[in-house]
């Protein structure tokens, strides 16, 4: 499965909740991202963790392979006057000189960079004692719950689509870490329940890899045709409340 987010960067901007507020508290809390601080987030997409990041005062670059996604998140720091710089480039090979960071980040995206790579190049970029955040946030399909049916809507759409029954942890990522030398490695998760009304949860779903990012502009009306019928027929109610659970896994880069 061939997957272009730039395809679908609206939805994606639009549509996508972003990372919660509690998940900055906690990382604040373990020294990352405070007013001050330089911040790269690897894979911005249209810039969750780095916009976030930059509301909260950190010294933000905003990194990523795709240009629309870089034109979403230029557009809304602009709009909300806050100061992100937005670099194109690979998580791999960043082209980035080396110690320059406090804290290096990644939101829904390190399960698409090679992984050993980007934990060394991570490593590389950090300054002595810099930290290291790799952090996801998916639904939770449930038997009966509009996740689970979604999923299954997706699959009879799209049969290369291999990325439903998740269940939001990620402990090979702590190996990514300390393959690359990172010490202190350690995670946490916690869950949320996160409104849609049937409009925006299309859109969520429009935005992922299996419909939005992979399949041909036909293709996707048809899935959103079906999936609008599906949810007016067994989701009624409105606001949908989708579970979602939140993972991160922290490192340290070695030095004081």
């Amino acid at each position: 499965m061939q997957v272009d987010f730039g395809k679908t960067a609206r939805d994606y901007a639009h549509h996508r909740a972003g990372f919660p507020a509690a998940l900055f508290g906690r990382l604040a809390a373990r020294g990352i991202g405070g007013a001050g601080t330089s911040l790269l987030d690897l894979g911005t997409g249209t810039g969750s963790l780095a916009l976030g990041f930059a509301r909260r005062g950190a010294m933000v670059i905003a990194l990523d392979i795709s240009s629309e996604m870089l034109a979403e998140v230029a557009a809304v720091a602009t709009r909300e006057g806050i100061s992100v710089e937005t670099v194109r480039a690979g998580a791999e090979a960043t082209g980035l000189a080396g110690g320059l960071f406090d804290a290096v980040v990644a939101g829904q995206c390190w399960h698409w960079f090679d992984r050993p790579r980007a934990a060394a190049e991570a490593r590389r970029l950090l300054k002595p004692g810099g930290r290291l955040a790799i952090c996801h946030f998916d639904w939770i399909p449930l038997p009966g719950n509009v996740a689970a049916a979604t999923e299954r809507l997706i699959l009879q759409h799209n049969l290369a689509w291999d990325m439903g029954g998740g269940t939001g942890l990620y402990p090979d990522w702590l190996t990514d870490a300390t393959g690359a030398g990172f010490v202190d490695v350690r995670s946490f998760n916690f869950d949320v329940a996160v409104p849609y009304s049937h409009e925006a949860w299309r859109g969520r779903i429009r935005a992922s890899a299996g419909v939005g990012g992979s399949l041909s502009a036909p293709a996707v009306a048809a899935f959103d045709r079906d999936h609008a019928a599906m949810l007016a027929h067994d989701f009624p109610i409105e606001p949908l409340s989708v579970l979602h659970r939140v993972f991160a896994m922290l490192g340290m880069a070695p030095g004081s």
